[in-house]
């Protein structure tokens, strides 16, 4: 009985940390950016130029 307890509380533990571990991540995927996004390129309009 005591390897089926641990065995079940090892399941519960494992699944509590994944659940955290997804809400981790979501988070981070969620968060903004700190730096505004702006083009490292940037192309001339065709009616515009020298």
């Amino acid at each position: 009985m005591s390897r089926l307890l641990a065995a079940a509380l090892t399941v519960v533990a494992a699944a509590a940390l994944a659940v955290g571990a997804a809400f981790g991540i979501v988070a981070l995927l969620e968060a903004t950016p700190d730096q505004p996004n702006t083009p490292l390129i940037t192309y001339e309009q065709a009616g515009q130029g020298s």
